[in-house]
């Protein structure tokens, strides 16, 4: 079982190395192709579109094999792509590959975490599937940081290249170390569709894709904050990058005893009500060099006590099709992924400074708050909502 979540872990790792190494080497992306920072964080919305339309789609695809089959072709899928996209020239080309390398990302998380779930002892689900989300902290720790200094000192290309081999790494784990699951959808595609009959899964759906944007709004142009605001040099965006992993690590580990002390959905409401006071804090604190660098830990550490939580809430919502529901919440996240990234470079585009991204990034984890309460009104109110629309 140790292996097996290992594996999974390695795949997030990748997982987590190139879709967070994106907004550490932004301004080096953007400077190589000629584009604008605000242009260049269409890549970060490309990928998640990529993910948004993968989840579902191949999770549907693949369900009629066998997991640990499933698991591997999708990891053989981002491994190619990624790589192809460290040799992209242009702005299509790279929006392109992105979009690509993006598509296996949902249902790999999505068919992992109840993969997971399964492989856990009885009341240690949350543990087992924050074990799977530590490779994708871990790659904010070491990965991400890396990748960072080295496309900033040498090529962004390099960062990619580096992706691709950890994806090597995560098919050799998952083929040796992985047993021999069930099918993906042992009852079929069309009766798992059965489960978007379920508001309750819509609306925490709709609860992970606006709360967690809160955090991509901050995320998606921390090397302009760091540089521009705080006056840092461009070398330590990758020391800021550490923290932030660090602080995502620190941050997942606590989410998982959340999900076990109290129910998933009350966790959520609590971490995005602190992350909402840390983001409104860090607009006026973000010119200070060294305040900037705590606050950077402490939103890194809130952002991701919500992974294990958020995602034990979209498994509870739909029994029968978890791996469908589990994947559909990895959509979730991107499109978060991309509405943060989007909504923060508008008023950056506008005029008002990179700080106002964290402001937009408030607003979205405010309005998750709002969100979560539903999902709690619906349950005890309005139980048959609960069950199907």
């Amino acid at each position: 079982m140790n292996k097996a979540l290992i594996a999974l872990a390695i795949g997030g790792f990748g997982i987590g190395m190139t879709e967070f190494v994106i907004m550490g080497i932004l301004p080096d992306v953007a400077s190589a192709l000629n584009i604008t920072i605000p242009q260049a964080g269409h890549f970060i919305s490309a990928y998640a579109l990529g993910v948004v339309v993968g989840a579902p789609l191949l999770t549907a695809i693949g369900g009629k094999w066998p997991a640990h089959k499933v698991l591997l072709l999708l990891m053989l899928w981002f491994t190619v792509f990624n790589t192809l996209s460290a040799f992209a020239n242009s702005y299509e080309l790279l929006m392109i590959s992105r979009f690509l390398s993006g598509l296996p990302h949902g249902a790999f998380f999505g068919i992992g975490a109840v993969v997971a779930g399964k492989l856990a002892k009885p009341g240690k689900s949350a543990k087992a599937i924050a074990t799977m989300f530590t490779g994708l902290t871990l790659a904010n720790v070491l990965g991400v940081p890396l990748g960072t200094y080295l496309g900033h000192h040498y090529s962004w290309s390099i960062s990619f290249l580096m992706v691709g081999v950890i994806g090597i790494l995560a098919m050799l784990s998952i083929r040796f170390w992985m047993p021999k699951l069930d099918k993906s959808s042992p009852d079929g595609f069309k009766k798992d569709m059965k489960v978007l009959k379920k508001l309750e899964l819509w609306m925490v759906i709709l609860l992970t894709t606006v709360g967690t944007g809160g955090f991509f709004a901050w995320y998606s142009y921390i090397a302009p904050l760091i540089t521009d605001v705080a006056g840092h040099d461009e070398s330590v965006v990758s020391y800021a990058m550490i923290l932030a992993g660090t602080g995502m690590v620190v941050g997942n580990l606590i989410g998982a005893k959340l999900a076990e002390k109290f129910s998933p959905i009350y966790a959520v409401i609590l971490t995005l009500i602190v992350m909402v006071i840390l983001l409104v804090a860090n607009t006026y604190l973000a010119h200070d060099p060294f305040i900037i660098l705590i606050m950077t830990f402490l939103i890194g550490m809130v952002a991701f006590c919500i992974s294990t939580p958020i995602q034990m809430a979209v498994i509870n919502s739909s029994k029968g099709s978890e791996m469908l529901g589990s994947s559909l919440n990895q959509s979730a996240f991107n499109m978060g992924n991309a509405s943060g990234a989007y909504l923060a470079g508008l008023p950056i585009a506008a005029g008002y400074g990179f700080t106002s991204a964290t402001l937009v990034g408030a607003a979205m984890a405010g309005t998750g708050v709002l969100i979560a309460l539903g999902v709690i009104f619906i349950r005890k109110r309005k139980p048959s909502l609960a069950v199907e629309v």
